[in-house]
């Protein structure tokens, strides 16, 4: 099975790496937005983790995750904003999944559980880091340089204009 569509050029690939920026962007986006109109997924989780000045941090991160989510979503600097993203899913599994581990009761599965949506996510951006943001993309669209008004075609090739 050929994975380019012959009308349109673009490869199947990109239209599933399309899927991944969606689903990155909208997570990101929504949970940064979450800690600003929600204090227990913003402040009061970080003083619950034990971060320093949890007030300032949990804008801070909520910032990059609504900017760099939107710029995954949208494909513009997607492997720059995919970086901090996954500095933020890692912390996020080392600080709140990790220590599960140890709690009684809990344990390897309860973790594994629990985690399932921070792994795929760290995945989708360890993927976005290594591949970018796809054909359709804003990246891409930046990376296309039509040629100049006069050189769509060269003058040796037939019909190409008047001589």
């Amino acid at each position: 099975m050929n994975s380019t569509d012959r009308s349109s050029g673009f490869k199947a690939g990109s239209a599933a790496t399309v899927l991944i920026r969606i689903a990155v962007g909208m997570i990101f986006g929504t949970q940064g937005i979450l800690k600003f109109i929600d204090p227990n997924m913003g402040v009061n989780r970080f003083v619950r983790i034990g971060f320093p000045h949890p007030w300032a941090l949990a804008h801070v991160v909520g910032v990059f995750e609504i900017v760099c989510g939107f710029l995954v979503l949208i494909g513009l600097t997607t492997r720059l904003a995919a970086v901090p993203l996954l500095v933020i899913i890692s912390t996020a599994i080392a600080t709140t999944k990790i220590p599960e581990l140890s709690r009684p009761g809990q344990g390897i599965w309860f973790m594994v559980s629990d985690a399932r949506t921070d792994f795929a996510m760290a995945c989708s951006l360890i993927f976005l880091v290594i591949s970018g943001g796809g054909l359709i993309a804003i990246d891409a669209l930046r990376g296309r340089k039509s040629p100049p008004k006069g050189e769509l075609r060269s003058p040796a090739q037939p019909g190409a204009g008047p001589t």
